[in-house]
């Protein structure tokens, strides 16, 4: 599955009863490094954060800057915001040699993405999704090379499942559900309507919201019938959720600091993704000490002097 030469197809991984655990497209979050370091932790698919393909396209700066790989990063999907069909494929010609499949972003919910032509706005406009997903489809050469859209849904469920099946109509390889509409953030996801989309479809469907543990996973499939789960904010939280644990434990702390020193990750982020990773199981006082630390020394000596070397752990 792994293998960069074509000859394997990521669909191949959606089995009968196995539920794929998946992690999101985050903006600045789901990086190399990041990715790297779930995937040491039962994660089965990762996503690039959210890349502009028109910029993608019109930037080598921005190609270097937005897209970073290695050869363990496998299975890798690549996340475009797109509203022009042959700028989609553009950039998914350049990345299919890296990766195994791009996605379309029909979720974005925030007015800039909403207000540019991205994002959630596309699930209004259903012919233009099947239009994009039929040029990459065609021009990708590359006939394992998947093509997949992630969506919020309508208040009109009718509407979500008529995108749905003309996405299907396209070719489209599989669809990623983020339960709730484009005006709703932290309301209850809607379970029935990720159910109903599943049952009105025969390609794989993938869940996303609220998933936060391991035991979500199941009882999210239990719901759905979904053939896969995807985390975000979980993740963030505990990296290593996939596998089980509740909180995030040492030993995926001590994973992330080898991997970011390894990867020359900018500090910023190899501080905030650590604050996520902290937040459950440190107090707030020791929170308030840990996020104005301004170096990764200071970071390293303070990990250390709080919780101990991972070889402590007896794991």
């Amino acid at each position: 599955m792994k293998s960069p030469d074509g000859d394997s197809s990521i669909m191949d991984m959606f089995e009968k009863g196995k539920v794929l655990k998946i992690c999101a497209p985050m903006v600045r979050y789901s990086k190399l490094a990041f990715r790297s370091l779930v995937r040491k932790y039962d994660c089965d698919i990762c996503f690039t954060p959210m890349i502009v393909a028109s910029d993608f396209m019109r930037s080598v700066k921005a190609r270097d800057s937005e897209f970073t790989t290695n050869e363990h990063d496998r299975p890798l999907i690549v996340q475009f915001a797109a509203h022009d069909a042959q700028t989609l494929a553009d950039a998914a010609c350049v990345v299919a040699p890296f990766s195994d499949g791009v996605d379309l972003n029909c979720g974005c919910p925030q007015r800039w993405a909403m207000s540019a032509g991205y994002g959630a706005c596309l699930i209004n406009k259903p012919e233009l999704v099947k239009d994009m997903v039929r040029h990459v489809r065609n021009q990708v050469d590359n006939p394992n090379y998947t093509a997949s859209i992630k969506i919020r849904i309508h208040k009109d469920l009718r509407q979500t499942v008529d995108l749905c099946q003309k996405a299907e109509s396209a070719g489209v390889s599989w669809i990623t559900v983020h339960g709730r509409t484009s005006e709703e953030r932290h309301q209850p996801v809607h379970y029935d309507a990720i159910k109903t989309i599943k049952d009105s479809v025969s390609i794989p469907v993938i869940a996303n919201g609220d998933i936060k543990y391991l035991r979500d996973v199941e009882s999210t499939h239990k719901l759905t019938g979904v053939d896969g789960v995807m985390a975000a904010r979980g993740l963030l939280a505990n990296p290593a959720m996939f596998t089980g644990y509740e909180d995030t434990p040492l030993e995926c702390i001590w994973d992330w600091v080898d991997i970011s020193l390894e990867q020359g990750t900018p500090f910023t982020c190899f501080h905030h993704h650590l604050i996520y990773m902290l937040e459950r199981v440190s107090s707030q006082p020791e929170r308030k000490v840990f996020n104005s630390l301004s170096s990764t020394s200071a970071i390293i000596d303070y990990l250390q002097n709080t919780y101990g070397p991972v070889h402590d752990l007896g794991t």
